[in-house]
């Protein structure tokens, strides 16, 4: 497995260890409707989050978060319509992103962006 794959699974394991820290439920990880994937799906009260986690070994070129471009959004978007009329029972939504930083194997910054793009 390459580097940044490693790096990414470690990043989706912290962010979702965040989540339920913070009170959130986990629905699904790593969800997918064809070639369409959510990294997170939890629960917060009766709003359903999309959680899109990117993570990092440094900010040298960018942040985390500002790889969460335009067409990813539209992306995610496609893919919660997907979930939600799968899910009919499900009506809140939003879309958060979770920007992590790494020092080796250690947490340098965690960032939770709620409710990040509409």
């Amino acid at each position: 497995m390459s580097k940044h794959n490693k790096i990414g699974i470690k990043g989706e394991q912290i962010a979702e260890g965040f989540l339920l820290n913070n009170g959130y439920s986990i629905i699904n990880r790593n969800w997918r409707a064809g070639k369409k994937e959510v990294d997170i799906i939890a629960l917060a009260g009766n709003m359903v989050v999309f959680v899109e986690v990117k993570t990092r070994s440094g900010t040298k070129f960018l942040f985390p978060e500002e790889a969460v471009n335009y067409r990813k959004q539209q992306y995610l978007k496609a893919a919660a319509v997907i979930f939600m009329d799968t899910f009919p029972q499900y009506v809140n939504i939003r879309f958060d992103i979770i920007s992590i930083v790494m020092n080796g194997e250690a947490v340098k910054e965690i960032m939770h962006f709620e409710e990040a793009f509409h």
